[in-house]
């Protein structure tokens, strides 16, 4: 794995925006007005940022035209997570490769990141939203596997073994993809509420004792089993090891899905 993360790091560096945004949250000194001043001397992130605003990720009454209308608004953390997005926007293309259809592949990762941000909400989980970006982030490691080693990458495409496709991942490359993505996620510092539950997802002693790690892997099986019926119709959305920590029944994981369907596509735009 670890070929994989110094490869992603190395060629590709979180925006310097990230850091610096990242810094001001952190700040107890810093106020709205600064994170809006750190936005707008970027007039195409300033763009990309109001156009996810008024996305059907926020849904807001009126028109956000502003930055700092967008900071009062949205709020500095979710601010952030918008501009992480972009970012994820940003390597999944540096990324891209000829093994994988990149609009299907951020297609699904997006699905994945309503689902879970549908399923937050739900829940009440406090800053749901960071679990869209969770969401887009937890299969970015399967591009970077795929540019840096096409011939394995596709050995584990091609493999027809029973088995679900982390196991699969597990089996051909000793992690799985998710694995993988937290451990870049972290080691590009992002905060530890995002990477942690994608570092762990599938984990079984996580998904036990974290609700959010048991939320994201729950969006990934449900994600699974809607983008590869043919294979995992049947899968269990909910394990055994997440039953305690995820009080959901069928009918919420219908409406997830289809809020999912419904969104996808809009949000998937918007950022694309």
């Amino acid at each position: 794995m670890n070929q994989y993360i110094e490869y992603a790091t190395n060629s590709f560096t979180l925006p310097d925006i990230c850091l610096r945004l990242r810094n001001v949250l952190d700040d107890p000194r810093s106020d709205m007005d600064d994170i809006a001043a750190l936005i707008s001397v970027d007039p195409s992130l300033t763009a990309k940022i109001l156009r996810l605003a008024n996305s059907a990720l926020f849904r807001f009454p009126s028109q956000v035209d502003s930055i700092t209308k967008a900071v009062s608004v949205i709020g500095g953390e979710a601010l952030y997570n918008l501009v992480l997005a972009e970012t994820a926007n940003i390597a999944f293309k540096h990324f891209d490769n000829e093994c994988l259809i990149l609009d299907e592949h951020w297609r699904q990762s997006v699905f994945t990141g309503m689902v879970a941000k549908y399923l937050g909400k739900e829940l009440n989980v406090r800053g749901s939203d960071r679990f869209f970006v969770m969401g887009i982030l937890q299969n970015l490691s399967e591009l970077v596997v795929a540019k840096k080693d096409p011939k394995k990458y596709q050995a584990y495409m091609q493999d027809e073994q029973p088995g679900l496709p982390w196991e699969r991942q597990q089996s051909h490359f000793g992690f799985c993809f998710s694995e993988c993505s937290g451990e870049i996620m972290e080691l590009w510092r992002l905060p530890m509420p995002l990477y942690y539950p994608v570092k762990f997802a599938h984990n079984r002693v996580k998904l036990a004792s974290d609700l959010d790690v048991s939320l994201l892997t729950c969006a990934i099986r449900l994600t699974t089993a809607c983008y590869q019926r043919d294979k995992y119709a049947d899968l269990d959305i909910i394990t055994p090891d997440m039953t305690r920590l995820l009080p959901i029944d069928e009918e919420v994981l219908q409406n997830a899905k289809l809020y999912a369907q419904k969104e996808t596509n809009k949000v998937a735009v918007s950022v694309m």
